[in-house]
């Protein structure tokens, strides 16, 4: 049985993944330094945690389920004591595109970050439609970068992936480099700041024109469902002459000439900066 040292385990994550993982034939310690994560965790599933020496003991895999600001303090308490061989966890491409983990030869890095379940899907189930953020009832896809490492380790984070992010309908490889371009690049410097406006913009429509927030957020979401289903080739369909007018002036109206700029690298490092 592959023996996995959970830190962390107690904050929201952590208890996510725990959850998880004792649905799993893995051998899980449990590792949080505040009293509150310890409560949370033993009110949530009955579980005491031990010390970092104790989980480390023949620990073959240890995840990092920790704040990025402080993966890199984490870290270099951690990785000096595990065994060569062991694999650490990261779930986030932040800490270690910034160069926050220490550097140490004999081990494994593997980075693993949810997608989260997509707007587009065929869950049946009330669980799976309320499960928004994934690891509950709702399938979704995951990405994963072996940062460093032997090869045949893939495998063996590709379980803990699917495991701590179940139910897992595919995964991704890619590298730690292409992992922070997703996010904070894409998801969070372009699509939540997006989001954002368009939420700022549902309240702005209110306020001008008077007419109810339940109106107003009927009437957005559901023009963000079949626009978006279209944009995203969810199915066939093509915008009308009006539709593409309005585009063709609200795009410059919102959207800087040179907003593409998020994704250059030096960008996305300070980003990644500014987040750790």
């Amino acid at each position: 049985m592959t023996k996995v040292a959970l830190f962390g385990a107690g904050g929201k994550m952590g208890v996510r993944l725990a959850t998880n993982l004792a649905r799993t034939d893995f051998d899980v310690s449990h590792v949080e330094v505040s009293e509150g994560g310890r409560a949370r965790l033993k009110e949530a599933l009955g579980f005491d945690c031990v010390d970092q020496d104790e989980a480390l003991k023949a620990a073959a895999v240890v995840i990092l389920a920790v704040p990025d600001t402080v993966i890199g303090k984490v870290a270099a308490s951690v990785v000096p004591a595990v065994e060569p061989g062991t694999m650490v966890v990261i779930l986030d491409a932040a800490a270690p595109f910034a160069g926050h983990l220490p550097e140490r030869e004999d081990i494994t890095y593997f980075v693993t970050h949810p997608c989260h379940p997509p707007i587009f899907n065929d869950e049946d189930t009330p669980e799976g439609r309320a499960d928004h953020f994934g690891g509950i009832a709702a399938k979704q896809g995951v990405v994963n970068a072996l940062m460093q490492g032997p090869r045949e380790h893939y495998e063996l984070g590709d379980r803990i992936a699917r495991a701590i992010y179940a139910p897992v309908v595919r995964t991704y490889e890619v590298t730690v480099k292409q992992m922070a371009m997703l996010e904070p690049g894409l998801s969070e410097t372009v699509c939540a700041s997006l989001l954002v406006v368009m939420r700022e913009a549902m309240d702005e429509c209110i306020a001008r024109s008077g007419v109810s927030k339940e109106c107003a957020r009927d009437f957005l979401l559901g023009h963000m469902n079949i626009l978006g289903a279209v944009i995203f080739e969810e199915r066939e369909g093509q915008f009308s002459d009006a539709c593409n007018k309005a585009i063709e002036f609200g795009k410059p109206m919102l959207m800087r000439d040179d907003w593409k700029r998020v994704f250059e690298w030096d960008e996305i490092a300070e980003s990644i900066r500014r987040i750790t």
